[in-house]
């Protein structure tokens, strides 16, 4: 289960870090949507981080 859940951080973390690059490379501000998933893909890859670090525990 470990493997799994330290797999899909890294994708999650692989598609916000495009999000991001994309973003700086336009110049702009990004917009509201990307925003916000970036947003939500941070929270997502919180708490997985706090789920592998609980099962260590």
């Amino acid at each position: 289960m470990r493997e799994h859940l330290e797999s899909l951080a890294k994708l999650l973390r692989d598609e916000q870090k495009k999000l991001l690059v994309a973003a700086a490379v336009t110049g702009a501000i990004p917009s509201q949507s990307t925003l916000q998933r970036v947003a939500t893909l941070e929270l997502n890859i919180s708490a997985i981080e706090n789920t592998l670090q609980e099962a260590s525990s």
